[in-house]
């Protein structure tokens, strides 16, 4: 039994680093809406957009590569947070680098569900999470 209590004695900071990860999943989707010109919700929920659901999908999972690092790093909640908050900038700069570098077409691309285009978007995206958490194991 004392094995167990032991196990779950993290079991507070856990709760509190899970949910403050929910909480950046939630703002990184607001974050990232606000950076690209066409609107991913809309395109996947409302119109099936396989392009839009593979690089939203890729651009979530890329950031929470990131956070995921950010939190097992982190030596405090305030520390994790700047992190958190890092890791958004880092996959919206992802976005913006794609765009306006090697895919200047990619929103439209995107829009017009061409679904090479999401994947790239997606590989991006996850490659520049990978690349995020790896910086943050200082």
């Amino acid at each position: 039994m004392e094995t167990i209590m032991q196990s779950l004695a993290g079991l507070d900071n856990f709760a509190l680093y899970f949910g403050l990860s929910i909480i950046f999943l939630f703002v990184f989707k607001l974050v990232y809406a606000m950076v690209t010109p066409h609107d991913e919700w809309k395109l996947v929920k409302e119109e099936k957009n396989v392009a839009a659901a593979i690089g939203f999908a890729g651009a979530i999972v890329g950031f929470a590569i990131a956070l995921g690092s950010a939190a097992s790093n982190s030596v405090a909640l305030v520390d994790f947070i700047i992190w958190g908050l890092v890791a958004i900038i880092a996959q919206s700069l992802a976005f913006a680098i794609l765009r306006f570098t090697f895919m200047p077409k990619i929103a439209q691309r995107i829009s017009d569900n061409e679904v090479s285009a999401g994947v790239m978007l997606a590989g991006i995206s996850i490659a520049v999470g990978l690349l995020n958490a790896a910086c943050m194991t200082y």
